[in-house]
């Protein structure tokens, strides 16, 4: 039997699966955008694999956030509380074009016209202080109805601290329009802010109905194909869930493949004691980066969505994996402006029809098409030899941007790649220096079909001693998801002074209520107890401070004792982030409840070796352009021939089938016990 993962990308669907001998096999297909299930089910019939023999199968997908970024949701009413209609509008005053007089707030995913009020009032200590009245609720449906609304959203004002008038509302609107997509706040999380709050149960609404089509469409398909294990969904906080949860609450998808890649750099770290790591992933449409510390991922609750220089984005309060992405990958495509000025990116040309080189129909040169004519690509082992390269059609969109620079074909490619990893150098700052790390004590994970191939350039622009290259790099997001648990993450504000006397009592009471809620959920879906352990967190503060910062909880009883630990850890997380701390209480403002369910997970083994000389994985010698090091003549390895404790020094390129790694000159690169490259950048 078979454990399966499959991603899929802008540009690539990709696969992963482990046979029962502990084999892990990978494969890439083209992504298909009008029907997504059927990229998975080629890149599964392209690997000779049936359904039928899967014991687990993990699914991850950009489904959710590119219905957001290309406004493919659904039509979504909102019913939310009396004097609340305008608040989608009023949003927050944190726009990052400050000075800009002319600047306009993101439009609302909800006009005016579908967001509707109910009245009814409950205070943000929990109690009712106008009942809730549904009579006008009939009236309000009819006009939706009216409108062609195919999603409804609730979000009442401090449903976090009691949910019973969402609750009502929900249950009325699935008794008067059973057919309707329906979602209240409350669902999806009890943390305060109720513009963020509205926001995220909008933004849950305009994904559910095209989410439930696709995952009832892929699972479909799949269960008609053979498969009789359960699937799971990869979900934006770095676990897995069941299709059921997914479909519930589709917003917790929305950064699912970065998820996983991130999730697999940080625990490949753990593997090797590179504890410590910034980790990218180059695809075909954009570069992810997130930020490994101690081993562990951070995620943000406070996730925006379309954040731009000139735009405050969207925010989502459930639990994404901090990272920063930018529209800069392979497929992203070279222009200049009315200035003169050679840019790359954001625009891509996609899988279809993908780069120029791929002979299907591109004309503007991308940031693929560049590495092919400096050599650091074999067009005649393109996409791992399945496509031979289109080089004229490369020199004919090169030329065409070199005559409109004024400048040689050469220079031409050269300066695409190098604004490509400026692009992408300013992406790890973001993710590092602006968060007060600094990158030289790290070392760089890089994955994804480019991430080997401009990895040594950006650690050599940050002086990053170490760059490491998975030996699955092509489809390392799908082989971060066999190593993911079933994890699902509850969210409760409620202010408790840890100074007063019945602080231990409340936080005791509060949590074990949290932790029972996960456990009923879990068992629910027959998933036994004994699997679920929990990770315990709290949102503390300074008193009267408006933001707060996450702590680690103990586990088990919450004594007095321990409320003194509790506030001593915040004080010195406090000051490691802000440099200072207060002679003030301490507040706790929210729990994060953490509920895990174990899995049958991968657990990568360390490679065997045949005896193999390194002069035995040469392919061949050809120049190749190193950019900033110049031209120089290269060995080339074949990637699959390497293995565990071979060392060679650059000028080098390994060739594998979904992936090039570019070695400049200089560098030392060693094959570690799991096929992974340590390239040293730095001596």
């Amino acid at each position: 039997m078979l454990r399966v993962a499959t991603d899929i990308g802008g540009t690539f669907t990709d696969l992963v699966f482990v046979t029962p001998d502990g084999e892990v096999v990978t494969g890439k297909s083209h992504t298909t955008p009008a029907q997504f299930e059927k990229g998975v089910m080629d890149v599964i019939s392209a690997n000779d694999i049936e359904p039928s023999d899967f014991a687990s199968f993990v699914h991850g997908t950009t489904i959710v956030i590119n219905a957001i970024t290309e406004r493919k949701g659904a039509k979504v009413g909102l019913l939310t509380s009396e004097g609340f209609r305008d608040i989608l509008e009023i949003g927050r005053g944190n726009r990052p074009d400050f000075f800009n007089l002319e600047y306009r707030k993101p439009e609302p995913f909800v006009p005016r016209y579908l967001r509707r009020e109910v009245k009814g009032r409950t205070n943000y200590k929990g109690i009712e202080t106008a009942p809730l009245d549904l009579s006008a609720l009939p009236a309000i449906l009819n006009d939706f109805r009216a409108e062609g609304v195919e999603a409804i959203a609730i979000c009442f004002i401090n449903s976090y601290a009691d949910p019973a008038h969402e609750e009502a509302a929900l249950a009325k609107v699935q008794e008067l329009w059973p057919e309707v997509s329906v979602v209240a706040s409350h669902q999806i999380t009890r943390e305060w802010r109720e513009y963020e709050r509205t926001n995220t149960a909008v933004l849950s609404a305009y994904v559910q109905p095209i989410a439930h089509r696709y995952l009832d469409r892929l699972t479909g398909t799949l269960y008609d194909a053979g498969m009789r294990c359960t699937p799971y969904i990869m979900q934006s906080n770095c676990g897995v869930d069941t299709v059921k949860s997914a479909r519930q609450i589709p917003i917790t998808m929305v950064e699912s493949g970065p998820a996983s890649g991130i999730w697999g750099a940080a625990a490949l770290g753990r593997l090797i004691g590179e504890l410590n790591a910034i980790a990218i992933d180059i695809g075909g449409t954009t570069a992810k980066c997130g930020l490994i510390t101690g081993g562990q991922v951070k995620l943000n609750t406070n996730y925006l969505i379309e954040r731009r220089e000139t735009s405050a984005g969207y925010p989502v309060t459930v639990p994404v994996v901090d990272l920063v992405e930018i529209g800069n990958g392979g497929g992203s495509i070279a222009w200049v402006d009315e200035f003169q000025r050679l840019h790359v990116g954001p625009q891509s040309a996609g899988a279809v029809p993908g780069p120029v080189s791929y002979g299907i129909g591109g004309t503007e040169a991308t940031t693929t098409d560049a590495n092919l004519a400096l050599g650091c690509i074999n067009p005649h082992y393109f996409c791992g030899g399945t496509l031979e390269a289109d080089m004229g059609a490369v020199d004919r969109a090169l030329d065409k941007l070199a005559a409109r620079l004024d400048t040689s074909q050469q220079e031409a490619a050269r300066g695409i790649v190098r604004i490509a990893n400026n692009n992408m150098v300013n992406a790890i700052k973001l993710i590092s220096v602006n968060r007060g790390h600094d990158p030289r004590d790290f070392t760089l994970i890089a994955f994804g079909g480019g991430g080997g191939m401009h990895a040594c350039a950006l650690a050599r622009e940050l002086n990053i001693k170490k760059v490491v290259i998975p030996k699955q790099s092509s489809v390392f997001s799908a082989w971060g998801m066999l190593l993911s648990d079933l994890r699902r993450d509850y969210l409760q504000t409620q202010i408790v002074d840890l100074s007063t006397p019945g602080a231990a009592a409340q936080l005791d009471e509060s949590l074990r209520q949290l932790e029972e809620k996960a456990l009923q959920a879990f068992v629910a879906e027959d998933i036994d107890r004994a699997r679920v352990h929990f990770l315990r967190h709290g949102r503390c503060r300074y008193q009267n401070q408006e933001h707060s910062v996450e702590i680690v909880l103990p586990d088990g009883d919450i004594t007095a004792e321990q409320i003194e630990a509790i506030r001593e850890r915040f004080i010195t997380d406090y000051e490691r982030e802000y440099t200072y701390r207060l002679d003030a209480p301490v507040e706790l403002v929210a729990y994060h409840l953490i509920a895990i369910a174990e899995v049958d997970k991968l657990k990568p083994e360390k490679l065997p070796t045949t005896g193999r000389k390194l002069e035995d994985a040469v392919k061949a010698q050809r120049e190749v352009d190193y950019v900033e090091a110049g031209v120089h003549q290269a060995t080339i390895y074949d990637g699959d021939a390497l293995e565990p404790g071979m060392n060679f020094v650059g000028p080098a390129i390994i060739e594998e089938s979904g992936a090039t790694t570019v070695i400049p000159p200089g560098l030392p690169c060693h094959v570690d016990d799991y096929g992974n490259y340590h390239i040293r950048t730095t001596q």
